[in-house]
C-alpha cells in the first residue's frame, strides 16, 4: 500500500474506484454465480470462469491463457479451493498486465530525451481522441512542459474547433489550417512552431477514420515522414486511443490502426461508463502495447496514467 499511496492521490484512487465500480460489480457478480455451492476449483468451475472473463471482454485468447495458468496451479496443489480463486486471478491479471509496461514508471514531469517530444495521436472518430488530447495538454502543463498542439484532423467537421477549446482550456498554443488542409502540411508547421518555441511536448491530433485502411495507413505514413523530416525520429510515441465502453469493437479498432502504424502505447477511455473494463487487459496482452492511460470520468483529472498495481487494487477490492 505504501508505493500504492505515493502513486497515487486520494481524489484519483477515488475516481479510479468510482470508475471501474460498474466493472468490478459485472465481474464479481457473475464469479460470485459461478462458483455458488462449490468449494473447489473443478473442470466445470473452470468452464464457467471462462465465461466469465470472456463475457467481461478480456477476449478469448487471454482468457484461455489465464485458464491455462490457473488449470496448472489446480493440477500442480492438488486440491484448490474457491476462496484462493480471486487471488489467483489477479496474480495471472497482475503478471498479463505487467509483462507489457515499462520498467520505468512514467511521469507528466519526465525528461525526454527528443527536443521537443512528439506524439502522434490516433483513434476513430468518437472515441474521446481530441478530449484524451486536451487532457494530456493539461498535465503536461501543470507538470511544467511548454505543450504546443497540432490540429491535423482535418476532414471531420467540428475537429479543429473542438481541438481550439481545449487548447484555450489548457492555455497552450495551437497551429492550424483550413478544414480540408493537408495534415501532414500542418504536422509540419507544429512542428517547425514548436522548434522555434523550444516546446517540450507536441501533440499531433490526426484523422479518425479515412475511406478504408490503405487510404487510414497512407494517411499515417505521410504525416510520420513529414514530421520526421523537422524533428528526426519524430513521432516519439504513436498513441492509440480506444473507447473501453466498446468491448469487442475495441480490439478490431486496435488491428486496424496497428495495421496502418506502430502504435506505441494505448490510451483507454470511458471505462466509467462501462462494465467493459476487461478491454483493458484484453487489448493489451493481444496486441503487445503498454496501456498508458485510462479515463474514468470527464473531468479534466479523470484522465489518469494506468498503474497496475493500483487498477488491481482497486478492482479486486
Amino acid at each position: 500500500m505504501g508505493l500504492l499511496k505515493s502513486l497515487f492521490s486520494g481524489d484519483q484512487e477515488k475516481n479510479l474506484n468510482k470508475g471501474l465500480e460498474l466493472t468490478r460489480k459485472s465481474f464479481f457478480s457473475k464469479l460470485g454465480t459461478a462458483i455458488a455451492g462449490k468449494s473447489t476449483v473443478d473442470v466445470g468451475l473452470l468452464d464457467d470462469l471462462e465465461e466469465v472473463l470472456v463475457s467481461s471482454d478480456v477476449g478469448v485468447t487471454t482468457t484461455l491463457k489465464i485458464i491455462d495458468a490457473i488449470e496448472a496451479r489446480v493440477a500442480k496443489d492438488r486440491y484448490l479451493g474457491t476462496k484462493e480463486l480471486s487471488l489467483i486471478l489477479k496474480e495471472e491479471i497482475s503478471g498479463i498486465l505487467n509483462s507489457q509496461q515499462p520498467e520505468k514508471p512514467f511521469s507528466f514531469s519526465n525528461t525526454f530525451v527528443d527536443q521537443p517530444h512528439v506524439i502522434m495521436v490516433v483513434g476513430v472518430n468518437g472515441v474521446g481522441k481530441t478530449t484524451t488530447i486536451g487532457k494530456l495538454a493539461h498535465h503536461y502543463k501543470s507538470a511544467g512542459k511548454k505543450v504546443v498542439l497540432g490540429a491535423a484532423d482535418t476532414f471531420r467537421a467540428g475537429a479543429i474547433d473542438q481541438l481550439q477549446v481545449w487548447a484555450d482550456r489548457s492555455d497552450v498554443p495551437m497551429i492550424k489550417q483550413q478544414m480540408g488542409s493537408d495534415p501532414a502540411s500542418v504536422a509540419f508547421d507544429t512542428l517547425e512552431s514548436a522548434q522555434k518555441q523550444k516546446a517540450d511536448v507536441v501533440l499531433i491530433d490526426t484523422a479518425g477514420r479515412l475511406h478504408n485502411k490503405i487510404n487510414l495507413m497512407n494517411e499515417l505514413s505521410k504525416v510520420k515522414k513529414v514530421m520526421d523530416r523537422v524533428a528526426p525520429n519524430a513521432p516519439h510515441e504513436v498513441l492509440l486511443v480506444l473507447d473501453g465502453s466498446t468491448g469487442q469493437n475495441a480490439f478490431e479498432q486496435a488491428k486496424q490502426f496497428t495495421q496502418a502504424t506502430k502504435v506505441t502505447s494505448l490510451a483507454v477511455t470511458k471505462l466509467d461508463g462501462t462494465a467493459k473494463g476487461g478491454v483493458v487487459l484484453g487489448i493489451s496482452d493481444a496486441f503487445k502495447i503498454p496501456v498508458k492511460y485510462i479515463g474514468v470520468g470527464e473531468g479534466i483529472d479523470d484522465l489518469q496514467i494506468f498503474n497496475v498495481e493500483s487498477f488491481l487494487h482497486s478492482f479486486f477490492n
